[in-house]
């Protein structure tokens, strides 16, 4: 069985009730990320699955110079503190480089790593060694049994709290596809596996100056992802995609949420009765 791993009062594996892991893709401002926060977090307690907020207080890896990235480390983390008390619940955010790693422990109960960083061996180092819970995503150019050593340099310093996220594999030009048996594959080093079902629909680069996406895919995508037995669900969620300052074609809108949630819970309940 995979290790469980607590962050802040929820709890991750096998075992456990699906965690829903979600948010805007960027922190756009204070009053739109404790809106999204306590709307997700509603819907979330309706379905008993235990929440998560995600949002970026800085987009590294934007396509475009000129793209929006978020408010930035200080404001960013001072956003999610803000929603961490206000709305009770745990948040994350990803990191882009060593220097932001202390801050950001000092806020977040989850360290994201950005697939295109998962093998930036300093940065690993460094999450590990704040102690927090970790979410690695799995690089986009990785077959999922090449997330051993990313394992093994977190595990280098005594950190055990690791997630793995499965967000796609580049095929052809423009294109990410899912291959459900990467899930099976990632259970296999025994830690929570996590299924990003936004980033997973998104289609890089595909807007010229920006990421397009297929965000109608997205409940497909995670009633596939959860009947294969993932432990936790990411998505980008949005009150408006058509408006998000970041990702909002791989985004899925904020009123189809419930209906996805529904179908996720009746999934989990027939696989756990089998």
């Amino acid at each position: 069985m995979a290790r469980l791993v607590r962050i802040g009062n929820v709890t991750v594996g096998e075992g456990r009730p699906l965690v829903l892991i979600a948010g805007p893709d960027v922190i756009e401002s204070e009053s739109s990320a404790l809106r999204h926060a306590e709307a997700i977090s509603k819907l979330a307690q309706r379905f008993g699955l235990p929440y998560i907020f995600k949002c970026s207080y800085d987009k590294a890896n934007r396509t475009s110079v000129k793209s929006y990235r978020g408010p930035g480390l200080k404001k960013g983390l001072r956003v999610l503190a803000k929603v961490k008390k206000e709305i009770g619940v745990p948040v994350t955010s990803d990191i882009h480089c060593v220097d932001q790693v202390k801050p950001a422990a000092e806020v977040l109960d989850l360290l994201q790593v950005p697939a295109f960083l998962c093998r930036q061996t300093d940065l690993l180092v460094a999450v590990g060694r704040t102690g927090r819970a970790i979410n690695v995503k799995k690089g986009q150019f990785l077959s999922p049994a090449d997330m051993k050593p990313v394992i093994e340099k977190i595990l280098s310093t005594g950190n055990h709290k690791i997630l793995l996220t499965e967000r796609g594999t580049t095929f052809g030009y423009n294109l990410l596809v899912n291959d459900m048996r990467s899930l099976g594959v990632l259970r296999k080093f025994n830690y929570p596996v996590v299924f990003d079902a936004g980033h997973s629909s998104q289609i890089p680069g595909g807007l010229g100056n920006a990421s397009g996406g297929q965000s109608e895919f997205i409940p497909l995508l995670a009633r596939a992802a959860v009947a294969a037995g993932c432990d936790a669900l990411f998505v980008e969620v949005h009150e408006n995609p058509a408006k998000a300052l970041c990702d909002g074609p791989s985004s899925l809108p904020l009123k189809k949420l419930p209906q996805m949630l529904e179908q996720l819970s009746a999934i989990r309940f027939a696989l756990r009765q089998r």
